[in-house]
């Protein structure tokens, strides 16, 4: 196996030390030993390094540094917190071609589209680095005439998140910059598959002046810790991006201490085109929803209804379209469709591809695996329409 500055020198990283393999646990940096968990590249199942696989007894620990420092933080002015997450939206922009690479190599997605989510979601640091300064409370007339009633608005305290693998750097930002604009603290818990994004901005967190413990990125098994997370009574919010059976999950253990939740769950998308539409620009919309990190999106379209009257010049537009599409490693200029991020993926998709076939759908292209192999599958669409 390849140590981490091979493999900084092989990602062509200006700044080797945002490949890291370890966690950031209460302010503190804890290396992989031994093996731990192995995270590979979608492109060829190469291993790219190694994060460690953390226990109960981690997790405890970043809670309670959370909760020790989340009031100290919270004290802190709303410019100073203000100032601390616009140095990080600074160097997140600063190092963005840096932690592009970084997602491309353990994410599969275009280095193009990479950088654009670096860039796009580096935005809500920026965006909640000015709402800190904006977190007011209100007067209210009371029932009677010498009454005021006073809203003021308090940080909850400490903030659980878990983030997957599909955006691994843009589900960081938005969880983490509101929690932390807030006066709250946060811990994540970053998907297996995608950890080093997220350890790369926990690198320039500290460098922003994050406080030590307010931010701690832990990896390991996903059940104990997200058990943790919901029944330690530290944790006052708990925020999850992925599918709904385990929203559900976390809706049903969080319940038992009644967390605050936010569950952003599986997307259920139609996109309509009626006969008056731009047919070239609804091809586009479709191309940039459904085809968009090889489909993997939560609010990607799962289905597209035409109008029959336009709905031969669409498919052959989109057939067109997606013929187009060039599928490879994500790093090389010319790639706008990478793999999926592992055998698991394909056989789901193949799973979909086959039930539509056997209940009467057509191909309009695509239908199997890819000739590059590995977890490539062919960019694919069917219609019911014969």
């Amino acid at each position: 196996m390849l140590n981490r500055v091979d493999i900084a020198e092989q990602l062509n990283l200006q700044r080797p030390n945002l490949f890291r393999e370890a966690a950031y646990i209460a302010g503190e940096w804890l290396p992989a030993i031994g093996q731990g968990i192995a995270v590979r590249d979608p492109f060829d199942n190469s291993v790219l390094g190694f994060v460690p696989s953390l226990d109960i007894t981690h997790t405890r620990a970043a809670i309670d540094k959370a909760h020790e420092v989340q009031k100290e933080w919270a004290a802190r002015t709303a410019k100073e917190r203000s100032r601390i997450l616009k140095r990080w939206f600074d160097l997140v922009v600063a190092n963005a071609d840096d932690l592009a690479k970084i997602l491309t190599a353990e994410q599969g997605k275009p280095i193009a589209e990479a950088k654009g989510e670096v860039l796009g979601n580096a935005g809500y640091l920026e965006w909640f680095s000015e709402e800190a300064k904006r977190i007011e409370g209100d007067v209210l007339p009371g029932s009677s005439a010498n009454q005021r009633i006073v809203v003021l608005k308090q940080p909850i305290g400490v903030c659980a998140a878990i983030t997957p693998w599909n955006f691994p750097n843009g589900m960081i930002t938005r969880k983490a910059g509101p929690a932390l604009a807030a006066g709250c603290t946060i811990i994540l818990k970053p998907a297996a598959q995608t950890p080093f994004s997220a350890i790369a901005l926990a690198v320039l967190a500290e460098e922003a002046g994050v406080p030590k413990g307010a931010f701690s990125v832990i990896t390991g098994n996903a059940r104990p810790i997200g058990e943790e997370f919901c029944d330690n009574p530290k944790v006052a919010k708990i925020t999850f991006t992925g599918s709904t059976a385990v929203g559900r999950w976390l809706m049903s253990r969080a319940g038992n201490s009644i967390k605050r939740l936010s569950l952003e769950l599986g997307g259920n998308s139609p996109f309509i085109l009626f006969e008056d539409a731009n047919i070239d620009r609804a091809v586009k919309g479709v191309m940039d929803s459904k085809f968009r990190n090889s489909g993997q999106t939560c609010v990607c379209a799962n289905r597209i209804f035409v109008q029959e009257s336009v709905a031969e010049t669409f498919i052959e537009k989109m057939r067109e379209a997606v013929g187009s599409l060039c599928l490879g490693r994500g790093t090389v200029s010319d790639v706008t469709q990478g793999p999926l991020i592992d055998e698991n993926a394909v056989i789901k998709v193949e799973q979909h591809v086959s039930d539509a076939l056997e209940k009467g759908a057509r191909l309009i292209c695509g239908g199997k695996r890819s000739l590059l192999g590995g977890t490539f599958y062919e960019p694919t669409g069917v219609t019911t329409r014969k």
